[in-house]
């Protein structure tokens, strides 16, 4: 399969695809920059300079192409919200435009599960209801974007799949170093849970949405077995003591942040490689 993969460079994409080359796909890349994708091209990947915001760059990246991947998101920024809606919203409609023009019928878009919100009394459901005016400019960023991919697909017949991500983490991602600062400035709970997903069952879950037939216009929650406390997490890098408040009352919503997978494990077979957080750590992959 001839695939186009986004965001290539960032924490996501550089760990997917070399996996995804592994298996002989040819894969070709969308980057800003071509210097920064030098060790990819080096494994085999095409690279096309180009931007999710400039649309006369994107028919030389989806040219022949049978799949694309967009991992390409806008992410931790509190200031920038036209930049992330920009990125995450319109670059992503624009990029699907350009699929359905070159006759691409596959495109797999990863989304997050911070597009839930609280108070649904059980683990997030893929038909859950979603708050496209969510004041969390990423969340409402990645609803918008994935109506409009189901409009699409329900109207242009692209082949839609939406995977949405628990926390990414492993393979030296310093994500879980960067989340941490985050956590006391948000004044979270510290029994609070997090539910996390390894770099390894990114890649499953993607290969099993690009090679699966009959999931056109479906969503997927991605994450493991075992969701984790931010306590735990904190405190697996020895800083659970300067983030939580000790005068902390209890935790309002036990299901807030953790997602059900059974519709995935259920239609595709997927199965963790990494089931938790501490199997990570025990094998040496965080």
């Amino acid at each position: 399969m001839k695939i186009l993969v986004t965001g290539a460079t960032g924490k996501v994409g550089s760990r997917f695809v070399p996996r995804i080359l592994g298996k002989g796909h040819d894969v070709r890349i969308l980057v800003r920059d071509a210097a920064k994708a030098s060790a990819l091209a080096e494994l085999g990947a095409e690279v096309v300079t180009g931007d999710l915001s400039n649309a006369e760059t994107l028919p030389p990246a989806v040219k022949d192409m049978d799949a694309v991947v967009h991992i390409a998101a806008f992410f931790r920024s509190f200031t920038d919200n036209e930049g992330i809606i920009k990125t995450n919203h319109a670059g992503t409609v624009t990029l699907a435009n350009a699929a359905i023009a070159a006759g691409i019928k596959r495109f797999v878009f990863t989304s997050t599960g911070n597009v839930y919100g609280s108070g649904y009394r059980h683990p997030a459901k893929e038909d859950d209801p979603v708050n496209i005016n969510d004041p969390r400019a990423y969340s409402s960023s990645k609803i918008a974007a994935e109506q409009e991919l189901i409009s699409l697909y329900k109207n242009k017949d692209l082949d839609v799949r939406i995977l949405r991500l628990g926390f990414v983490y492993g393979d030296k991602d310093p994500h879980i170093q960067e989340i941490i600062p985050w956590l006391k400035k948000m004044n979270r709970h510290s029994g609070s849970r997090m539910h996390m997903v390894h770099h390894l069952d990114v890649a499953q879950a993607l290969t099993l949405l690009l090679l699966t037939d009959g999931l056109n216009g479906e969503i997927f929650n991605l994450a493991d077995d075992a969701p984790i406390t931010l306590y735990e997490l904190a405190d697996s890098v020895g800083q659970a003591a300067d983030v939580f408040d000790p005068a902390e009352g209890p935790l309002p919503d036990p299901f807030e942040g953790i997602l059900d997978i059974s519709k995935l494990r259920s239609t595709t077979g997927f199965r963790p490689l990494v089931p938790s957080y501490y199997v990570a750590r025990d094998l040496d992959i965080l």
